[in-house]
């Protein structure tokens, strides 16, 4: 389980390409390397990966070929930035929500604006998502927990990112075009879909 409170933003210093599987090697700082141990759970860019390897401050992740096609981890190059988020321990604040780490699939950034002080980044995604992703709505983009604005019925929606956010995470180097990882909210999904299996089985006459 995890919070989408993005704890740093760190380096891949390998990727070491095979068969079905791609293994990435961080860079971790001390902070995240206390009391790390091989099979913990780590979010990396949101998607849920366990540790194979800790050796001094390089930490090692094999990733499956589902999750290559399913999310962005198999876009990664050497010297790529990723948020970083360790497993969330009994007691933990939940400063935005509680995610999982399975990722639903990548959204793709349509539109960047940029104010004094407001970064809005829209987001073009498949149409079948949006009646699970709401206006002032829970959505995770790359393990980082952000609140929904405004919404496009065939698929999209945009997020409002403070300067802290920009700070502690990678979206100030996204650019047009850039595909991100979507965790959606648990709780929606599991509503819209329970209303609709109903509504199957009940309609109205």
């Amino acid at each position: 389980m995890y919070t989408g409170i993005v704890q740093r933003v760190t380096d891949i210093v390998a990727v070491n390409k095979k068969i079905g599987l791609n293994t990435l090697v961080i860079n971790f700082d001390p902070s995240l390397l206390a009391n790390l141990t091989i099979g913990a759970s780590v979010a990396v860019d949101g998607v849920c990966l366990t540790v194979t390897t800790v050796e001094n401050n390089k930490v090692s992740f094999d990733v499956m070929q589902e999750t290559l096609n399913k999310t962005t981890l198999g876009l990664l190059n050497t010297g790529d930035k990723v948020n970083i988020e360790r497993s969330a321990k009994q007691g933990d604040e939940i400063g935005g929500h509680i995610l999982s780490g399975h990722v639903e699939g990548t959204a793709t950034i349509s539109q960047i604006r940029e104010s004094e002080n407001n970064h809005i980044i829209d987001f073009s995604c498949p149409a079948e998502w949006m009646k699970y992703i709401l206006p002032k709505g829970f959505i995770a983009i790359n393990g980082a927990s952000l609140t929904i604005v405004d919404t496009q019925p065939t698929g999209g929606f945009n997020v409002y990112l403070i300067p802290e956010t920009l700070r502690a995470t990678t979206f100030k180097q996204k650019c047009l075009g850039d595909k991100v990882n979507i965790e959606i909210e648990c709780q929606t999904k599991v509503i819209v879909t329970t209303i609709e299996r109903y509504l199957q089985e009940h309609p109205i006459s």
